[in-house]
């Protein structure tokens, strides 16, 4: 079998940062093309995005940023995947307009809604080498229903040199990606998400579906941690020591709620604490129960939970206020359009009584005038 020499050394130890403003610019790319295809007869279901991404790959040799990006008009056959359409007029007049906003953002790549690689990416990549030399391939999966791991993977395009004179090939390398934001960026990723709800509900429930869904993901990753290092227990993995370093940093941070044990008179012989510890039912004599930091994050808890639920009962006695001064209203309104009715009718009886004395005075003066 012919050995094969490729670049991939060379990458090895690079990896690509993704901005959270990419992630929503395809999700909204792919949201849009696909309601504008939903009332027709066309397949959404293997239905993909393309689009270009714009960052720096220059500045730091281990990492490649992602930090714009936008979409390009591109249709391609299902049946024949080799048969596609891409603007590539598009690209130069998008490009133009990118430069006079911002000239530091080059293009460095495309992206595609995947979820996975398709047959014809290589040549599509190929095509953007005009662009950049060596483009790079951000794959978004827009239905991704994982909540642990990110819904990008980064390729690079690679040429494998067989040493027995055959033809190169060139094939794909994947990179590992983070997402990673600026503090003004992450302020204005958080108010545009919260802006994304459901107008039906109030702020007391949104916040606690949050509360609830980030409860859900810490649970996540603890037993994904209690997994990991059952599997350093038994053999499974080696150990990391980098990981176990930054749990441990983790577990740090944490404060500790549990009674801690203070000897008191300076007892520190581990004699007289297993006999102070077999005394009296287990009960610790000699030693002082500091637990008023379990005490105060307690308080605070139920002061928080107390705010809750007075706001709460705040909110459904206004919300019973107004209901009852609507009601109110509509009775005014109603008194209000009957006793104009009333005057109405009122007017037309005195016009009718009116009238009618007229006519009786013009026969009356009839009369008079024949006579």
């Amino acid at each position: 079998m012919p050995s094969i020499i490729t670049n991939e050394a060379s990458l090895q130890n690079t990896s690509v940062t993704v901005a959270p403003l990419v992630l929503l610019s395809v999700v909204d790319h792919y949201e849009r093309i696909i309601n504008k295809n939903s009332d027709s007869n066309f397949n959404n279901s293997n239905k993909r995005v393309l689009g270009v991404i714009l960052g720096d790959n220059y500045s730091s040799k281990d990492s490649i940023k992602v930090t714009n990006s936008f979409a390009i008009p591109f249709e391609e056959d299902e049946k024949s995947p080799d048969i596609w359409f891409l603007d590539h007029n598009f690209i130069d007049s998008m490009l133009e307009m990118f430069k006079k906003i911002n000239a530091k953002e080059k293009l460095i790549g495309w992206y595609h809604s995947g979820p996975k690689l398709k047959q014809s990416d290589l040549k599509i990549n190929e095509l953007f080498k005009k662009f950049t030399s060596n483009p790079l391939l951000l794959i978004v999966n827009v239905n991704s229903n994982d909540i642990i791991d990110i819904p990008t993977d980064s390729y690079l395009a690679i040429e494998e040199i067989k040493d027995d004179g055959t033809a190169a090939e060139k094939s794909f390398i994947h990179l590992p990606s983070i997402i990673k934001a600026e503090e003004a960026e992450e302020i204005g990723v958080e108010h545009l998400l919260r802006d994304i709800r459901d107008q039906a509900c109030g702020n007391l429930s949104i916040r606690l579906t949050n509360n609830f869904k980030s409860l859900k993901s810490l649970d996540e990753r603890l037993l994904n941690i209690i997994n990991y290092l059952n599997k350093i227990l038994n053999n499974e993995l080696p150990i990391n020591n980098v990981i176990l370093g930054k749990l441990q940093d983790i577990f740090n941070l944490l404060p500790n709620l549990i009674n801690v044990l203070v000897p008191s008179n300076n007892q520190s012989n581990d004699n007289d604490i297993d006999s102070n510890l077999k005394n009296n039912n287990n009960k610790l004599l000699g030693f002082n129960k500091s637990d008023a930091l379990a005490k105060s994050f307690i308080t605070k808890t139920n002061d928080e939970l107390m705010m809750v639920y007075i706001s709460s009962l705040v909110r459904s006695i206004i919300s019973f206020h107004d209901l009852i001064d609507n009601k109110l209203e509509n009775k005014q309104r109603d008194d209000e359009n009957s006793k104009k009715d009333q005057d109405g009718d009122i007017d037309l009886e005195k016009d009718e009584d009116e009238s009618s004395e007229k006519k009786k005075e013009e026969e009356q003066r009839e009369d008079t005038d024949k006579n």
